[in-house]
Order: structure tokens, then C-alpha cells, then sequence
């Protein structure tokens, strides 16, 4: 049996985020620079949007650029912008043709206007979509987003739209990047690295976590499908007993 027939379809998680780590680690293990890395980190992202469209996921969101890698060297950060905006020239065709919106979440007013141009277009031309929503964070950082959303809400507080001792958590999500979008119900992390790096730290409360020694660019639809085994096989309790689950 193939690992593809071994996911159940009846229990596929909804919503899956991924850290992608490893290109430049990856790269300098075949005695190339790290933008060579990040060019084939582009190829493993295609599998993995593949793959979860094929498996009807509804969200695939993705850490692309984060805040503090723009404290990065100038020219992979040139590097980095570059290949977003040939991928965004080359894919937008293939996102429409496979039904697939775009989203983005981040700081994306610290993109070059070249950059952000291409990335809106992209957007704009998706926006009708009803397949996979494939959300990409870019210039983001889940500390940044929650000290935004407080800003917000600390606004219509002053401004009287809103009662502090009524707000709920609920409330304070409507004020999140990823407003309207479901919590993720599994983070993948690459590269063997353990930890979130600022990722999405509000919306993974309950998420299961899934780590493996593969760098991004090996990452490939098997290690995809092995992700999505492991998390069917746990038992998602969201702070209940095991016993009150079977009372179900």
C-alpha cells in the first residue's frame, strides 16, 4: 500500500502550515551559494501546493519571509524577492487554472513596490477561487501581528466602538491578518530544527506539530503524505479527557 492510500480522506486536517526551513543548509551541502537553495526551495514548495490540492485541503499556509530576514545580507534578500516575483510570473497561470486563491499575510508595505505589485496582481487574479487557499506569509512575524491587532482594538477602545471587559478572544482574532481563515490543525517544520520561530503563535494553540529532519527542497509529496499519516494518527483532545471524547 502506497502512503497515499494509507491517509484516510474522512480525517484530513483542514487547515496545514508549514515552516519551510533548510534551503540554505541544503545548499552549501552541494557546494552551491544559498540562493541556489532557495531557487530549488521553489520546486518543493510546486509538490507540496500540488499535493494538497490533489488532497482537497482547504488552507496551506506558508512562512516564506519572516520580519527579521530582512536583517539578512542585501543580496539574498534581492535574491529572495527576485525569485518571488519570477514565480509569481510563472505560476499565477497555473494557480488559476487549478482553481487555487492566494492569500497574503504579513508586513507587506516593506516590499518593494515592484514586488507587492506582482504579488496583489496575483491575488486580484485568484480572488475567485474556490479550491485550496494557499496563503503565503510574507514580511511577517506572529509578534508583529498580535502587536498590530492590540493597536487596533486598543483603538476602537479609545474610540468607543468597543468595551474593554466584553472583548473575548474571538473578538480579538477579528483583528488578526488571518482573520476569517481557520486555526491550522498541523505545522510541519523542516530541517529538523525544533522550535516556531515566531509562526502563527496565536492560531496553532491546538495545531499538532509535526517535525522532520528533511530539508526543504528533499521535502517531497511522500514526506507530505508521512506528515499527514502521523497527525491522523493522534488523538486531538483540545483539553478534554480521552474518556469524553468516546461519549461523543
Amino acid at each position: 500500500m502506497s502512503l497515499l492510500e494509507k491517509i484516510k480522506t474522512d480525517r484530513l486536517p483542514s487547515h496545514i502550515a508549514i515552516i519551510m526551513d533548510g534551503n540554505g543548509r541544503w545548499a552549501r551541502q552541494r557546494g552551491m551559494d544559498r540562493i541556489f537553495g532557495h531557487q530549488q526551495g521553489v520546486n518543493a514548495l510546486r509538490e507540496i501546493i500540488e499535493a494538497a490540492a490533489e488532497l482537497s485541503i482547504k488552507y496551506l499556509t506558508v512562512y516564506a519571509f519572516s520580519t527579521v530576514n530582512w536583517g539578512r545580507p542585501d543580496e539574498e534578500v534581492s535574491a529572495l524577492m527576485g525569485i518571488m516575483v519570477q514565480s509569481l510570473n510563472k505560476e499565477t497561470g497555473t494557480l488559476m487554472k487549478n482553481n487555487i486563491r492566494l492569500k497574503a499575510i504579513g508586513d507587506t508595505d516593506r516590499l518593494a513596490e515592484d514586488v507587492r505589485s506582482r504579488l496583489m496582481e496575483t491575488i486580484n487574479l485568484t480572488a475567485g477561487a474556490t479550491g485550496l487557499n494557499l496563503i503565503v506569509a510574507m514580511s511577517y512575524s506572529s509578534r508583529w501581528e498580535i502587536t498590530e491587532a492590540a493597536k487596533k482594538l486598543a483603538s476602537d477602545i479609545v474610540e468607543g466602538n468597543t468595551v474593554p471587559d466584553n472583548i473575548t478572544d474571538h473578538d480579538f482574532e477579528k483583528y488578526l491578518t488571518t482573520r476569517g481563515i481557520p486555526d491550522p490543525d498541523l505545522m510541519i517544520r523542516t530541517s529538523g530544527e525544533l522550535r516556531i520561530s515566531n509562526f502563527l503563535l496565536w492560531q496553532i494553540a491546538y495545531a499538532e506539530l509535526y517535525f522532520t529532519e528533511k530539508l526543504w527542497p528533499d521535502f517531497s509529496k511522500e514526506e507530505f503524505y508521512k506528515a499527514i499519516i502521523d497527525f491522523q494518527k493522534r488523538e486531538r483532545r483540545f483539553g478534554k479527557t480521552s474518556e469524553q471524547l468516546l461519549e461523543k
